[in-house]
């Protein structure tokens, strides 16, 4: 019988947790995160799955706390898996199981090591991306590669969307790398790092726009930090106000000196400093859904100038 620490969160973990489970993995212990106060849950639960199985869970503060690194030698598991855990296993638990510590990580590595790589991929305009099995060594996301499995981004895709999307693709790529790693025959391809960069973890505040930017760079900034993520956060008329959805309109204008928000044939627009056009899709000001009919109400007749906040 093969088994399995399991280092588990979000949705990545209950799905690649279930790949364990129903290919025969015995577990004999789940560590995973207790929810943190105020953050909107939104992913599902590793806790509750385990609980559904009778499996042994741990929920510490820090995970590379002595009476973890014990629990899992006691364990004297063939593997430790790495499932969307937040935190950074260090050697004495990486050195533990038999037959190696692996992680999923939601990129095609050596692309996007690091923190919240989803939506870095978006923000930078990407039209791919995807989920990784690979070793774990003391240095993030550089270990060897097992498998990996690409997803599309789409156009006018959020950053939850590709995460549904990645989550989809994390289990595709340990079911089939599974059997393999099982029998002893799975590859180990080393990773070229000179082809990826490393990127650190985003604020809320990370997403006030910038206006200058051209206006399929804020499409992206928004598409990245879209619900459930904080949105893009922005000033109408010097009104607080975040931007939650638009679309690219293939349609141009002259350039102008300052971006500003427009009321046309019933829609919101948005008539970037580059000429772009964007459509608003969904707009919040002072916590407030506004759509072409309600916002002068709110912030007077337009065109409403945009800032930064």
């Amino acid at each position: 019988m093969t088994t399995a620490v399991v280092f588990a969160y979000h949705d990545v973990g209950v799905r690649c947790l279930s790949v364990l489970l129903a290919q025969g993995v015995e577990v004999p212990l789940v560590v995973t995160h207790r929810d943190a106060p105020g953050e909107p849950i939104w992913f599902a639960s590793v806790a509750k799955l385990a609980a559904e199985h009778d499996l042994p869970v741990l929920m510490p503060e820090d995970a590379n706390e002595g009476e973890i690194v014990r629990a899992v030698a006691t364990a004297r598991p063939d593997f430790l898996f790495s499932f969307y855990f937040r935190q950074m296993l260090k050697a004495p638990l990486l050195s533990l199981p038999r037959r190696g510590a692996l992680n999923i990580h939601g990129s095609l590595l050596p692309k996007y090591r690091g923190r919240v790589p989803i939506n870095w991929a978006i923000l930078h305009g990407e039209r791919e991306t995807g989920a990784s099995l690979h070793y774990m060594t003391e240095k993030p996301d550089a270990g060897d590669l097992v498998d990996q499995q690409a997803v599309p981004i789409l156009p006018d895709d959020t950053a939850l969307d590709v995460f549904r999307k990645v989550t989809c693709a994390a289990e595709i790529v340990l079911h089939r790398s599974l059997p393999a790693l099982i029998n002893g025959t799975a590859p180990r391809i080393p990773l070229d790092l000179s082809q990826g960069s490393y990127f650190g973890a985003r604020r809320p505040e990370d997403g006030r726009i910038d206006w200058s930017r051209p206006a399929r760079a804020i499409h992206d900034l928004v598409r990245a930090v879209a619900p459930p993520f904080p949105g893009a956060l922005c000033t109408v008329a010097g009104r607080p106000a975040r931007l939650l959805r638009t679309r690219l309109l293939p349609e141009r204008r002259s350039p102008t000196l300052t971006a500003t928000l427009i009321a046309e044939n019933e829609r919101l627009l948005i008539h970037g400093c580059d000429g772009g056009l964007l459509r608003v899709l969904e707009l919040e000001v002072e916590g407030q859904m506004v759509t072409a009919a309600t916002l002068p109400a709110l912030c007077g007749l337009g065109p409403w100038p945009l800032g930064s906040g």
